[in-house]
């Protein structure tokens, strides 16, 4: 470290931000829960290509590699990869944790396709964001959230995350009425074995965040962890190259619609990212599980799911959903104190002295400012990359066909607008409060 780093580490957590830019942070990282959450929910969708008799490694692989492209291209075209680059420079251990984190996203997607194959997406959908109650002890534990707040906004977190837990409960029992779809004890396994891997996921997440790295740069070092992983468990459930090859070609024109699925998926979870990084996971990963609503509602509205059970099932699934959303409610309104900031402060000085990280870097980046003023510059890489990323898409499109499934076409035309409305929204206020950092 530096001798000016040196001075400058023991400062880090006495540093003050201005009660005006914590307000606006805060409202930021909220807009963004939500916006995750839509986009998430979306991003699911065509996981419902299990029930025309698709492979879901198939599924899982094309949504990785759609999310693997993504990854690389949006930044390119945000921010460009010169940045992420830079970004690096200043913390290079995280890369190492953001491929960790990639590996253990690319086993839970894996899982939820499984889940949602036995117990259908309104089902599978709550029981997975159980990852809420893992992110809020992650939070706790290992990052200092919640430390030094008062006790109603305590409450208002620990109160969400039991309404949550309950909601669950609601959801599981109502799913094993279901039993004739599928198997249900698989699938409940499944969704709750993802939801445990997306939890644990949170941990390199905020652990990079409170150190200053733009979610950006870490959603791009995510993808090595994620197709590494993701193309392992294809190889192994498949068989070999052979037989994995000989799937995907089968499956060639339904190929784009999950590869959509993974570039929805990142879009949800860049915006779950700035969530994370602006209200912390105990806050941000809850609000974005608000998407069971959206998925419950995709199911029943569009892919007309739970027709024909009883009431009591309805009771039960629709009731848990609500449940669950009005946690995640109470645990949106526990704003974050001046005091818990602090602590915060407090977590991210213990990274700067077991790393030797730049206090001045990770002060600035809590604010979501930039510590070296600068133009966004795109290189011809840049463009090459989001070049490469449409043609592979477009290619796609040219052997794709609509799959004869039960679909209601004007839900879906309305949900797509409302992803468009959420999009255009999330890019103008990013940019405007923090051009992406």
């Amino acid at each position: 470290m530096k001798p000016a780093e040196r001075t400058l580490s023991g400062e880090l957590a006495k540093t003050a931000q201005s009660p005006s830019r914590q307000r606006t942070l805060h409202r930021l990282g909220i807009f963004c829960g939500f916006a995750a959450a839509i986009w998430l929910a979306a991003a699911e969708a065509p996981t419902k290509l299990v029930t025309i008799s698709v492979s879901p490694i198939v599924i899982s692989f094309m949504m990785v590699l759609g999310a693997f492209v993504s990854r690389w291209s949006l930044p390119a075209l945000v921010r460009g990869t010169g940045d992420a680059l830079r970004d690096a420079r200043h913390v290079p251990h995280l890369v190492v944790w953001g491929v960790m984190a990639g590996c253990l996203w690319a086993v839970g997607n894996t899982l939820t396709i499984f889940a949602v194959r036995d117990i259908g997406l309104s089902l599978a959908f709550p029981l997975w964001n159980s990852n809420s109650l893992i992110g809020i002890l992650w939070g706790t534990l290992l990052f200092r959230e919640l430390h030094r707040a008062n006790w109603m906004r305590k409450m208002g977190v620990v109160g969400g995350a039991v309404i949550i837990f309950i909601g669950a409960v609601l959801i599981s029992a109502a799913s094993t009425s279901e039993a004739g779809r599928g198997n249900a004890v698989h699938g409940i396994a499944a969704a709750i074995g993802a939801g445990l891997m997306f939890g644990s996921m949170y941990i390199p997440y905020r652990k990079a965040y409170i150190t200053g790295m733009n979610p950006l740069t870490f959603l791009t070092f995510f993808t090595f962890g994620e197709m590494t992983m993701m193309t392992a468990v294809a190889l192994v459930f498949t068989g070999g190259v052979r037989p994995f090859w000989h799937d995907l070609a089968a499956s060639r024109g339904i190929l784009l619609w999950p590869m959509l699925g993974g570039f929805m998926w990142v879009v949800g979870d860049i915006f779950q990212n700035y969530a994370t990084k602006y209200v912390g996971i105990s806050r941000g990963i809850p609000l974005s599980n608000t998407n069971q609503l959206w998925g419950l509602l995709l199911g029943l509205l569009v892919f007309r799911e739970l027709q024909g059970l009883t009431a009591a099932t309805y009771v039960e699934v629709i009731g848990g959903s609500l449940l669950m959303a009005l946690g995640a409610v109470s645990i949106s309104t526990s704003s974050t104190s001046e005091d818990e900031y602090g602590s915060w402060k407090q977590a991210a000085q213990r990274e700067v002295d077991l790393y030797g990280i730049n206090p001045e870097y990770v002060s600035t980046r809590m604010e979501g400012r930039e510590l070296e003023s600068g133009e966004v510059r795109r290189t011809w890489v840049d463009w090459l990359l989001i070049t490469g990323a449409t043609l592979l898409f477009i290619g796609l499109a040219t052997v794709t066909r609509v799959p004869q499934m039960d679909m209601r076409v004007g839900w879906l035309a309305v949900f797509a607008l409302l992803l468009a409305g959420v999009l255009v929204a999330g890019v103008a206020v990013l940019w405007r409060v923090t051009k992406f950092t």
